[in-house]
């Protein structure tokens, strides 16, 4: 299998690329710069200048691209965009890093974890910027996707348990009630996700076991 990590220069790309690579795929790093991940192979190049024909031979790509500045934000919907367009109708799967703001906390689907009166000011425009692309993103019926929110608490240095939960649209805790992960209990779920592939068009999430 052959998977491409878009942004694999990133926290959560790099551990997705080491995971990939340590169970033994073909993994091919897109960076803008110096390829600082374990890909053996990489890609110099902007997201917004990928070609249909760079992704044309990969059997899925995983969108690790993340935006925090004010100026920045938008581009979670535009890069996803293109992204899409690029792979639009082909077979080959998109795979996204999602965020936790967008899941749902009642069985209605109305009320979402950012809504929360506890969930942090500071976040609520990254929150709103990722569930805006998510809304996009489900519009696309041309594209293989895959949409992977992480717990509420993503924990970029937390330990590799080697476990975790799989949910759905809603907010999904665990045995002691937390909504908690690790970058690479994440990147575990995610190179599951591409080797087994059983979610198109679907939005889930993970949680710590």
């Amino acid at each position: 299998m052959k998977i491409a990590v878009v942004c694999a220069n990133g926290k959560a790309g790099q551990l997705i690329v080491k995971e990939a690579v340590n169970r033994g795929f073909d993994v091919t790093a897109f960076v803008r710069g110096e390829n600082k991940s374990a890909a053996p192979n990489a890609v110099i190049k902007d997201l917004f200048e990928i070609t249909k024909e760079d992704l044309a031979p990969f059997d899925a790509v995983v969108d690790a691209f993340g935006a925090w500045t004010h100026d920045t934000l938008p581009q979670h919907s535009t890069s996803l965009a293109h992204l899409c367009d690029v792979l639009s109708g082909t077979d080959t799967r998109l795979l996204v890093v999602g965020g936790a703001g967008s899941l749902y906390v009642n069985a209605e689907h109305t009320a979402c974890v950012s809504d929360g009166a506890d969930f942090p000011e500071v976040f609520k425009p990254l929150a709103s910027a990722m569930a805006k692309a998510l809304g996009e993103l489900r519009q696309r019926n041309d594209v293989k996707w895959t949409y992977i929110s992480p717990a509420g608490d993503f924990q970029a240095d937390g330990e590799r348990t080697g476990k975790y939960l799989l949910g759905g649209e809603e907010l999904t805790l665990n045995s002691k009630g937390e909504s908690v992960i690790s970058y690479a209990d994440y990147a575990i779920a995610m190179i599951d996700e591409v080797v087994n592939g059983g979610h198109i068009k679907q939005r889930i999430g993970v949680v710590k076991e």
